[in-house]
């Protein structure tokens, strides 16, 4: 269980998503981020759409364990969404639903009762969650993936 102040923490980690990848991405251009960040990884491009996906699913699961009891939630291959045709479009329409949906979630957990935060939820490959689990692992997913993108900057000299 997280404390009141780890909470908030991982909150205000998750509402600085969209200014920090906006930042982390500023000024490239299409090769780079087409540009994979690490051998045999996604491309800048493909990790900014993927953060959009994969925290449109948190917001999702998140509302789910607030509103039935203990739901088992769908997984999916995010390795297999990243090849779809829109990981290849601009970023703007998912950089739009980032801000969007951080703004909104980052509100809808300011807005819990310490209780609510032990709300659980069933992942069928990792196993039983409470609220407070999924809270730290996206506020960690978000700061890994924008890292990702920081690293490779810093690594080509960009």
């Amino acid at each position: 269980m997280l404390t009141p102040s780890e909470r908030q923490y991982c909150i205000s980690r998750i509402k600085s998503v969209p200014e920090r990848l906006r930042s982390a991405i500023t000024d490239l251009n299409d090769d780079q981020l087409n540009t994979p960040y690490r051998d045999g990884g996604w491309t800048v491009r493909q990790v900014v759409h993927h953060l959009a996906d994969s925290h449109l699913n948190a917001h999702t699961r998140t509302r789910l364990a607030l509103t039935e009891d203990n739901p088992t939630i769908k997984p999916y291959d995010q390795d297999a969404w990243a090849l779809l045709a829109d990981y290849a479009l601009p970023l703007e329409s998912s950089l739009a639903i980032i801000d969007g949906l951080h703004f909104r979630w980052g509100i809808l957990w300011e807005s819990l009762p310490e209780i609510a935060y032990l709300r659980t939820l069933y992942h069928p490959d990792n196993g039983a969650m409470t609220l407070d689990d999924l809270l730290r692992s996206y506020a960690d997913h978000g700061d890994n993936h924008i890292k990702q993108i920081v690293d490779l900057r810093q690594c080509k000299g960009w």
